[in-house]
């Protein structure tokens, strides 16, 4: 009789285990990631477009939207494969330290620094990686477009008037001589030319990949959010 007893717990035993583990498997198998696009055999995960809306969200307090943070990470693999073979350097540990205090010298104490980590679910090693990239991307456009930039007296010119001088008079500030602000004025229409020629490059670049969209998916809740890559 207590063998018996004991041969039927067993087999309950097994049979809750069996209902148990069938009855939490839809749970099991709940979507936590999903890729969004491939790119030339590579992919894009869903995780890493919500781990770019947050940095901006810390950067700038917003985010933009999932197509357009999509199309910037899949400019972000157009610079990265690229820059694979022109030898650029990562940048230093130095250039992160500097890019990191200049983003939590926005937040009044630390503790608010990292009281808006926890409410975006980042961490600060996800955002010093990201800052990396995104100085590494910076670095390579300057290295592929400053030299064949060159800035006309007339463009200077046309800055200081058109632009500069009315808006420092809608500040009620005193407008400086064009040539105290010369160099300033020339770094700035140096970099709007990179932008624009980086922004040309990609647009090009993207028509000769093979980029595949997939479509999208209802937007998960809480449980079923993946977390960024760390």
């Amino acid at each position: 009789m207590p063998v018996k007893f004991h041969i039927r717990w067993v087999i309950a035993a097994v049979l809750a285990a069996a209902l148990g583990g069938a009855a939490a498997a839809p749970q099991q198998t709940r979507v936590v990631d999903r890729i969004v696009a491939r790119v030339e055999g590579d992919i894009i995960l869903q995780s890493q477009v919500r781990e770019l809306a947050a940095l901006q969200r810390l950067v700038e307090g917003r985010a933009e939207s999932d197509d357009r943070l999509l199309a910037k990470l899949i400019e972000q693999w157009i610079v990265e494969t690229e820059a694979a073979a022109s030898n650029i350097p990562q940048p230093s540990p130095a250039d992160a330290d500097r890019e990191m205090g200049r983003l939590t010298a926005q937040f009044a104490t630390p503790a608010a620094f990292a009281q808006k980590l926890r409410e975006l679910e980042l961490s600060a090693v996800q955002v010093r990686r990201l800052l990396i990239r995104q100085l590494f991307l910076e670095r390579y456009f300057d290295y592929r477009f400053r030299p064949v930039v060159q800035v006309e007296e007339a463009a200077l010119d046309r800055y200081y008037q058109d632009e500069l001088v009315p808006e420092i008079v809608r500040k009620n500030q005193p407008v400086p001589q064009r040539a105290a602000v010369e160099e300033q004025i020339r770094e700035l229409l140096v970099q709007r030319e990179i932008s624009e020629r980086a922004a040309q490059w990609l647009d090009e670049t993207k028509q000769r990949l093979k980029v595949e969209i997939l479509p999208s998916l209802p937007a998960a809740g809480p449980a079923e959010r993946g977390a960024g890559s760390q």
